[in-house]
């Protein structure tokens, strides 16, 4: 009976610390890992844990931010920067605005975008 506790103890410590290993996303050619659902991976996803990854070198998406141990970290040193840029997160746009991008032509843009430096996909 102590030989099946035991051995179900040490088989519920094994799952549990594979499960623990976050997993993450690479490309084939880019230097960030990402989430699963981050835009960036459309066209290539390269399952890699998250140890891994930092271990190659890897840094992480500044887009989907996929760990959130990083950001935590930040709010909680004493930094007058973290301040400025949390001002800078809530200052967002959240309405479409002209592209202020030229055409080749010389023109203005006429297509929406939401980016914060004012310039759609093209520009």
């Amino acid at each position: 009976m102590k030989q099946f506790r035991l051995l179900l103890f040490l088989l519920i410590i094994a799952t549990t610390s594979v499960s623990l290993s976050q997993t993450v996303y690479t490309t084939k050619t880019g230097e960030k890992y990402h989430k699963a659902s981050c835009a960036y991976l459309k066209y290539s996803k390269k399952p890699i844990t998250l140890d891994k990854a930092k271990a190659l070198g890897y840094v992480a998406c500044k887009v989907c931010k996929p760990t959130k141990a990083k950001t935590s970290n930040k709010s909680n040193e004493p930094n007058s920067l973290s301040a400025t840029t949390k001002k800078k997160e809530t200052s967002k746009k959240t309405t479409a605005t002209q592209c202020i991008g030229k055409t080749q032509a010389g023109k203005r843009c006429k297509r929406k975008t939401k980016n914060a430096n004012g310039r759609c996909y093209q520009h």
